[in-house]
């Protein structure tokens, strides 16, 4: 697979690969599938390997380093760190205090059977703590050896901008598909200014541009997107449109829907890396050879027209979640 570099110092594959739903929100888990699905991952090409800490309560960075032994040297580790959760392993709010960046750090090397992390990302921006001092206590865990490089997700462009003049930055990390674009306008942008890389995780619209959901009822009782706006009444039968749009596109350039979603993201910059997730290795394989698609201009120009900004119909996430959002 063809690489990219982050931020013009972090050569990674120019997809990666979102470990997420491994362990948490999307229904029935499969361990043994899941690590089969990192390790073909890998022989694929792919380098960068994403999770976080949140993610099944630390579970899927248990996952993530169970799958990468033997082969840790082989990958860009990706990990986060500010969301928190209590004993029941349910969301508790957002901590960026530098005494818990070193605790959830060392927290996350054990779970994840490393001495370092190659890219250590603040996942959620805490109101309540000064984004230098967080940074400042991340810059700290470079100086240690315990972390090569930083990150900020879901940040205001003010905010990365700040975090970046704490301690230098190479990647900023939020949802962009063409359901979600909304990153065009200031994001990718600021990040360009920057010198910065930017990582997109959802690219494929958590699943929806695949074409795989025709209702809502296809999703499990326990899937977290039952409680997103998109995938909800009205909202779901206006977006389910859209898809119909990618799947006459898709068919026309002779692929998938998904791949054609992914090859639009790539499409879009060399400084763009998208995270598609997956816990299945036939996923895997079909995403993987969206790398070989080539969208002409005149076919870009046609998916940018079918999905305006505005497209989708719902918010990505339900209030309180988008309340922690561009902070």
């Amino acid at each position: 697979m063809r690489q990219r570099k982050l931020g013009r110092q972090l050569a990674v594959s120019e997809q990666g690969l979102g470990c997420m739903g491994m362990s948490a929100f999307y229904g029935v888990r499969d361990e043994a599938e899941a690590i089969a699905t990192v390790h073909l991952a890998i022989d694929k090409g792919v380098t960068l390997i994403d999770t976080a800490d949140m993610y099944a309560a630390g579970a899927n960075e248990e996952l993530v380093g169970r799958a990468l032994k033997g082969r840790r040297n082989e990958v860009v580790l990706v990990t986060k760190f500010g969301q928190t959760w209590g004993p029941d392993k349910k969301p508790t709010g957002v901590n960026g205090r530098p005494d818990y960046v070193r605790a959830a750090c060392d927290a996350s090397l054990k779970r994840l059977g490393t001495d370092h992390i190659d890219l250590y990302f603040q996942h959620r921006v805490d109101p309540d703590v000064p984004v230098d001092e967080t940074f400042g206590a991340m810059g700290d865990l470079i100086a240690a050896g315990k972390v090569r490089y930083l990150g900020i997700c879901e940040a205001a462009p003010a905010t990365i901008e700040k975090a970046h003049k704490s301690h230098p930055i190479i990647a900023v990390q939020t949802e962009y598909s063409l359901w979600s674009r909304e990153p065009e306008t200031e994001i990718i942008p600021t990040c360009r200014r920057l010198g910065l890389g930017y990582i997109a995780y959802s690219p494929l619209g958590r699943g929806f541009l695949t074409g795989a959901i025709k209702q809502p009822e296809d999703l499990a009782a326990d899937d977290i997107r039952r409680i997103m706006p998109r995938f909800q009444g009205d909202n779901f039968v206006k977006n389910i449109k859209l898809v119909e749009a990618v799947e006459s596109a898709a068919k026309a350039k002779g692929c998938t829907p998904s791949q054609l979603a992914l090859a639009w993201v790539m499409a879009k910059g060399a400084d763009i890396v998208p995270i598609p997730g997956t816990k299945r290795r036939r996923y895997l394989e079909e995403n993987v050879e969206a790398s070989e698609i080539v969208l002409s201009p005149a076919e870009m120009a046609e998916l940018d027209a079918a999905f305006p900004m505005d497209a989708a119909v719902g918010t990505r996430y339900p209030a309180p979640a988008m309340a922690a959002l561009n902070r």
